[in-house]
């Protein structure tokens, strides 16, 4: 799996979060090299907290499988996701995290928390970080900035 590619898609569907004024975060589900499921976060947009892009992506992945179990998929995520959206990765018994960005306030794998390897959870997975890295946090520094200045 390219990993690199993969991350290049997640952060041109983060793109699609800057209209309606959601920071733009990006997450897709792989399942045997198919793209299943692309999303954006739509907080704003749906005034829902756990409207998060990694939220919404394994929510349309399992609707597309016709079950809540992602035992053989990938999620993709251009920030390392948060306790819920990693939670939901645990419960979801997905194969692996892929994510850019970390996120060193609330990071839930590896920067603040690691549910992905915590044995004391029901299931772990493996994950891979800063992939695009750089990218993913000049995207986010740039949408911030914009945000201050506003333009």
């Amino acid at each position: 799996m390219d990993f690199e590619h993969l991350m290049r898609l997640a952060l041109a569907e983060a793109e699609l979060a800057i209209p309606h004024g959601d920071v733009p975060v990006g997450a897709l589900v792989i399942v045997d090299g198919e793209i299943i499921a692309s999303r954006h976060n739509e907080r704003q947009r749906t005034a829902d907290p756990t409207a998060h892009a990694e939220v919404l992506a394994m929510r349309d992945a399992c609707a597309h499988l016709g079950t809540w179990r992602l035992d053989n998929a990938t999620l993709v995520s251009t920030l390392e996701p948060c306790t819920m959206c990693a939670g939901a990765a645990v419960n979801a018994r997905i194969d692996k995290v892929v994510f850019g960005a970390p996120d060193l306030e609330a990071g839930a794998l590896g920067s603040v928390y690691h549910f992905g390897a915590d044995p004391r959870l029901r299931h772990t997975f493996d994950v891979h970080h800063n992939v695009l890295g750089s990218e993913c946090t000049a995207h986010l520094k740039s949408f911030f900035a914009t945000l201050r200045t506003g333009e």
